[in-house]
């Protein structure tokens, strides 16, 4: 197994121009959704396996794990190294139009403009989601921040967590958001983050990114 999962990490570096992240920061991340046995967690981009498997550890036997890669061939990779997980299912597709079912997690491991709706309504009462906002630095590459949002009682609470530089989700990404988030960087708005709204309103003092569908909000 050992070998193997070498191998493809090898293959996915020359190949392709991609690598296995970066271990430190992933397990920043996956601590920020306060994982707990028996729960059920979103894995996107999922690429072939390596995170996934720890999130299968984490939330054990009685938990489950439904992890969706966008590439074909790294989706049948990490099928093949996470065959030894009852607890895991591996989708192929995009993960923005992949139904994961009501969840108490999702870890989102590709840039996107905005919080997903369909995602944000999956997640179940305090629910926790991470996810990176980026701005486009290239034809694959975006770099921007990561946040947390978690489902409350009266709507999504959010902040933000750190800095990253990552590999765009092919889909989730607005193109009437994107100056919108780029200013909302360079000025700190973003950083001011507190909620998420999904409900209709004008666009205010408080917006730092207001969306047809979805605004981040300081308020």
């Amino acid at each position: 197994m050992h070998g193997t999962f070498i191998t493809t990490c090898r293959w996915l570096w020359t190949r392709r121009d991609l690598n296995n992240g970066q271990p430190g920061t992933l397990a920043r991340w996956i601590d920020a959704l306060d994982l707990k046995a028996g729960e059920r967690v979103f894995h996107l981009g999922c690429g072939v396996g390596y995170f996934t498997a720890i999130l299968a550890e984490v939330v054990g036997g009685r938990g489950a794990v439904i992890a969706c890669e966008v590439d074909a061939a790294l989706a049948q990779r990490a099928r093949e190294n996470l065959r030894g997980y009852a607890n895991v299912t591996v989708e192929a597709g995009d993960g923005a139009v992949i139904d994961p079912g009501e969840c108490d997690a999702m870890l989102i491991n590709a840039g996107v403009t905005h919080p997903h709706v369909a995602w944000l309504n999956r997640l179940r009462a305090g629910g926790r989601m991470v996810l990176p906002l980026t701005i486009a630095m290239g034809a694959t590459l975006g770099k921007g921040v990561v946040a947390k949002v978690v489902r409350e009682a009266s709507g999504f609470a959010a902040q933000v967590i750190t800095f990253v530089a990552i590999y765009s989700c092919t889909s989730v990404r607005d193109a009437l958001l994107e100056p919108l988030l780029a200013k909302a960087l360079s000025s700190g708005a973003l950083f001011k983050l507190k909620s998420v709204r999904l409900d209709a309103h004008e666009a205010g003092e408080s917006c730092v990114l207001h969306g047809r569908e979805v605004c981040l909000s300081s308020g």
